[in-house]
């Protein structure tokens, strides 16, 4: 009964471990930037850690009426390396494991 207490103890001191760090990372989020470029090049979209748009960025001559596929593709593709960065640390912070928790990401 005792191991199972130890083996407890050491869970709750992991998901400790793993709650302090979300929330430094959370902290440093907003900071952050993160960037994609839609596929043809003619668009840059900047995004914080928010997911809210910074910038925008177009190449030299690019046609604003074709741009706007390229601006939806480079914002969504922006926010999805937001997302797999809030993924790729919790799964740092859990030792490898692949949480998927409701309302962390």
């Amino acid at each position: 009964m005792l191991g199972n207490l130890g083996e407890m103890a050491k869970l709750l001191s992991r998901v400790k471990d793993i709650q302090r760090g979300m929330k430094e990372f959370r902290e440093e989020l907003p900071r952050m930037e993160f960037s994609a470029t839609s596929a043809d090049g003619q668009v840059v979209a900047v995004l914080t850690g928010e997911q809210l748009l910074k910038r925008l960025e177009f190449a030299p001559g690019a046609d604003a009426l074709t741009s706007k596929a390229a601006v939806i593709e480079a914002v969504n593709a922006a926010a999805a390396q937001v997302k797999a960065a809030l993924r790729d640390k919790m799964k740092e912070l859990s030792g490898g494991m692949d949480l998927d928790l409701p309302g962390l990401m």
